[in-house]
């Protein structure tokens, strides 16, 4: 007896991880503004950017376990070269080395919620996700944005480079002032 075996249509998928990712930035929304209300702006956004340092230490190891983060959904479009890709893997598959600076990231799902609630500051402080996972991999380099959605760019763009002594103290001590990572999100 053969299984069956179920297909679900890919933009049905990608509305399910959108729906999903927007879950998670109502958490992260909810979590956020309940820690500023009660801790104060200051007091709070320095305990959310440590929550996020230790967010990207878990994704970081998680990774490993073959769970990565998702080729679809969160984005709603990459623009590489300038040519459209919905599905990352489909940007992979390009057999070159591709310049990650070069890459436009449209519609991200987060954002979107942040937006929709006026939210746009505490909303940046999710972005540091990108620094922390990177730092997490390899302590010497750091993923920082040159455009962000949510500081009212079109779209995110992301560059490596390499951290200072500084940025790899304050992320080995979970100190607040790490936040100085990615300048464009201050």
């Amino acid at each position: 007896m053969t299984e069956k075996k179920e297909t679900v249509p890919f933009e049905e998928a990608i509305k399910q991880v959108q729906v999903a990712m927007s879950r998670l930035a109502l958490m992260h929304l909810a979590y956020s503004k309940v820690i500023v209300d009660n801790l104060g702006e200051k007091k709070g956004k320095e305990l959310i950017i440590k929550s996020i340092m230790e967010y990207g230490r878990k994704i970081e190891e998680y990774s490993k376990t073959d769970q990565d983060s998702s080729f679809y959904g969160i984005h709603g479009k990459y623009v590489y070269k300038g040519k459209e890709f919905v599905d990352l893997r489909d940007l992979f598959s390009l057999n070159e080395d591709i310049d990650f600076q070069s890459l436009e990231i449209y519609d991200c799902s987060l954002a979107k919620v942040f937006k929709h609630f006026r939210e746009e500051e505490i909303g940046k402080l999710y972005c540091y996700i990108d620094a922390a996972r990177a730092m997490a991999k390899n302590p010497k380099d750091k993923a920082i944005h040159t455009k962000c959605i949510l500081c009212d760019d079109d779209y995110c763009q992301i560059k490596v480079e390499k951290t200072t002594e500084k940025e790899r103290n304050d992320f080995k001590n979970n100190d607040k002032d790490w936040k100085d990572v990615d300048k464009i999100l201050l």
